[in-house]
C-alpha cells in the first residue's frame, strides 16, 4: 500500500504546486492541459478531448465551459457534425501559453528531480499502471488504449 499512498500524496502536493504557479494566468491543474492541446491543435474537436485525457465527459464540458467564460477559448460549431464544436484559443490563450507550458516542465522536472536514471522506466511504469485500470473504464478509445 505504500505504492499506492505515495502516488496519492504526490497527486495532491503536485496540483497544490501547480495551481499556485498557475494562478496568475487565471487557471488551474484542472484546465492547463485542455488550454495547452487546444492552443497547440486550434480547431481541435471537443468530443477527441476525451479520448486524450481520459476523464469524464462532464469533466471536459465543464473545463470547457470554463476556459471559454474566462476568455481563454472560443466554440465554433462543426460543419460536418452539428453534435460537435471546434475549439480555438483566442489572442488572450496564445499570449500565456508557452509561459504555462514552461510552468509545467518545470513542474515536472522538479518531480523527477532525484532521480539517477532516465526518467523512461517511470513514464513506462506509470503507463502499463494506466492500461491496467483504464480497460473497462468509459475513457477507453475504441481500438486504443492510453497513450
Amino acid at each position: 500500500m505504500k505504492l499506492l499512498k505515495w502516488l496519492s500524496v504526490t497527486d495532491r502536493f503536485y496540483k497544490i504546486y501547480l495551481d499556485k504557479q498557475l494562478a496568475p494566468y487565471g487557471i488551474n491543474n484542472s484546465q492547463y492541459m485542455f488550454l495547452i492541446k487546444i492552443c497547440r491543435s486550434p480547431g481541435i474537436l471537443q468530443d477527441s478531448l476525451l479520448n486524450m485525457f481520459y476523464v469524464h465527459p462532464s469533466n471536459i464540458v465543464r473545463t470547457v465551459a470554463t476556459l471559454e467564460k474566462q476568455g481563454m477559448i472560443t466554440r465554433s460549431p462543426n460543419d460536418k457534425d452539428k453534435r460537435t464544436c471546434k475549439l480555438y484559443p483566442t489572442e488572450r490563450a496564445l499570449s500565456i501559453i508557452d509561459e504555462i507550458q514552461m510552468i509545467c516542465e518545470k513542474t515536472e522536472v522538479l518531480l523527477l528531480q532525484g532521480m539517477s536514471e532516465s526518467a523512461e522506466p517511470f513514464y513506462g511504469f506509470l503507463n502499463t499502471g494506466g492500461q491496467k485500470y483504464h480497460i473497462g473504464t468509459p475513457y477507453r478509445e475504441k481500438g486504443g488504449g492510453v497513450q
